[in-house]
């Protein structure tokens, strides 16, 4: 069926009731997953939160054992925990709150994705569905993909260099647990959207506003904004901004690939 027809047969405010429905499904599976999050909160801060900053954590046991082979010390980052505390009389509960929230939106990604994917599917033409069949999950993938990659790397180098840092030997860090969940947050979170780049591109490239040539003749441009958006989640250091950079620039060659094959596809239909 013509989707246009289709579309015809909905009024505006079917439409709006719908995406309403989409919406409320969506944020039902938020909420659900972060009343989970909240009953096991001393899990979720213990194994999750917290764990960057231990010596145990995967990452910074393999960067000791990287420092080693190398003969160098300061690969070993967060060799000794910083400490966290809390000075707000509120402060652990609504960290918990804000957690749980933040834990449910991750756990529910797909499911947002999901219930998207089924508001826009009756809008598009059969060869259009085939094409963006496991959309889905790619969008998923790509998402849990670039949080991981924010905890496992991204997080333990940053509190490794903002705990370290130090302008006066008379001035001691000790991050206050607000502080501490907004850099994990902001990492992963924002480690998880970046990751979204090739969906960002095939997206762009299907409605005829981006070209792989014109990512091809742009790419320095494309790297150097890489380079701004890896400063912007990662401590100020050279390491830390290459380790997030090379990835991204990873993503961008596979964006370009992607691009290709939808301009392809749409030039054959």
């Amino acid at each position: 069926m013509n989707p246009t027809t289709q579309k015809d047969e909905m009024s505006f405010l079917d439409h709006l009731e719908e995406l309403r429905g989409h919406l409320f499904r969506s944020l039902w599976a938020v909420l659900l997953c972060a009343v989970a999050a909240f009953i096991f909160r001393t899990e979720l801060f213990e194994k999750v939160l917290l764990a960057p900053q231990m010596p145990e954590f995967f990452t910074n046991r393999m960067f000791c054992r990287l420092g080693q082979v190398l003969h160098s010390e300061s690969l070993c980052i967060n060799a000794v925990p910083s400490g966290i505390q809390n000075i707000a009389i509120a402060g652990q509960f609504s960290a918990a709150v804000i957690v749980s929230l933040v834990a449910g939106l991750i756990v529910a990604f797909p499911y947002i994705v999901f219930e998207g994917w089924q508001f826009i599917r009756p809008a598009l033409y059969e060869n259009e569905r085939r094409n963006a069949r496991g959309a889905v999950w790619v969008i998923s993938a790509l998402f849990l993909v670039g949080v991981l990659f924010g905890y496992y790397l991204i997080a333990p180098l940053s509190i490794h260099f903002f705990t370290h840092f130090t302008s006066s030997s008379q001035i001691q860090n000790m991050p206050t647990l607000q502080s501490y969940l907004s850099t994990i947050s902001s990492v992963t979170l924002g480690s998880g959207l970046l990751f979204e780049l090739p969906v960002l591109v095939v997206f762009l490239s299907k409605a005829g506003l981006l070209t792989p040539e014109f990512l091809v003749k742009y790419r320095r441009h494309a790297i150097v904004l890489l380079l701004v958006l890896a400063a912007a989640i990662t401590p100020p250091d050279v390491f830390s901004q290459v380790v997030v950079v090379l990835p991204l620039m990873l993503l961008y060659e596979c964006s370009i690939a992607w691009s290709r094959r939808v301009v392809r596809k749409t030039g054959t239909q």
